[in-house]
């Protein structure tokens, strides 16, 4: 397994959000977390990705024990969060956001042919390389996140709330990215809220509830759970 979080327990004072809370993901799978707000989803990606550490269980890595590495650490093996909100730095440039998700890199050449990737990935993006990010729309922001994550080149990526805030349009616009990033060799990581969009994007999911993961499955039976339709799609 690329990552394997057993056990993992997240407090937050004295709230515990995460009670034992275990995962895995394959190379070369997409896998979604799905739940309702307040359920953990955030918390969970947090500790993944070492932006928040956690009180007990293990985060294991492509076969390494990752659980007590810093953020930026977990991020130069390759373990790649585009947070929630997007994270942006509204100073600024297009350009200049996504050299920063290249930071740790000294492959310059291979820099450059990702920043085509991005581009081809996101023309939008492209007709906007000297633009601020403050200045740009809520559905730009949210390329801009995920084009600079890309940059870090990540053997997981990990995207916490893609669709957050954004237009009907523009969350199958997203979500038809993500799924090309896929497609092109990328494991990834999705957390949620929009379920249909997660669940039929998703080789697996898991389903999380107040902090426990209480269902999993292949994406498409979890479409067709009768359980899974009422609590979070909205039919029954």
């Amino acid at each position: 397994m690329l990552l394997e979080v057993k056990d993992i327990v997240l407090n937050y004072g004295k709230i515990e959000a995460l009670h034992g809370l275990s995962l895995e993901v394959g190379e070369g799978e997409v896998v979604s977390l799905i739940g309702a707000n307040g359920a953990g989803k955030t918390s969970t990606m947090r500790a993944i990705s070492g932006v928040r550490g956690v009180s007990s269980g293990q985060i294991s890595f492509n076969g390494e024990n990752v659980t007590n590495l810093r953020a930026d650490q977990r991020m130069r093996k390759g373990l790649v969060l585009a947070p929630e909100g997007r994270g942006v730095f509204p100073g600024m440039t297009v350009v200049e956001n996504l050299e920063m998700g290249a930071y740790t890199r000294r492959d310059r050449a291979a820099i450059l042919s990702d920043f085509e990737r991005v581009f081809e990935l996101f023309p939008r993006l492209s007709e906007r390389k000297k633009q601020v990010a403050g200045t740009m729309s809520g559905g730009e922001q949210q390329m801009l996140s995920i084009g600079r994550a890309l940059m870090s080149r990540p053997k997981l990526l990990l995207l916490d709330e893609p669709s957050m805030g954004l237009a009907p349009m523009l969350i199958q616009q997203i979500f038809s990215i993500i799924r090309e990033i896929a497609q092109q060799g990328t494991t990834i990581l999705v957390v949620e809220q929009n379920a249909k969009q997660a669940l039929t994007l998703a080789d697996r999911a898991y389903v999380l509830e107040t902090g426990n993961i209480v269902k999993t499955g292949k994406g498409s039976d979890l479409l067709t759970d009768t359980s899974i339709r009422e609590a979070y799609l909205g039919v029954a």
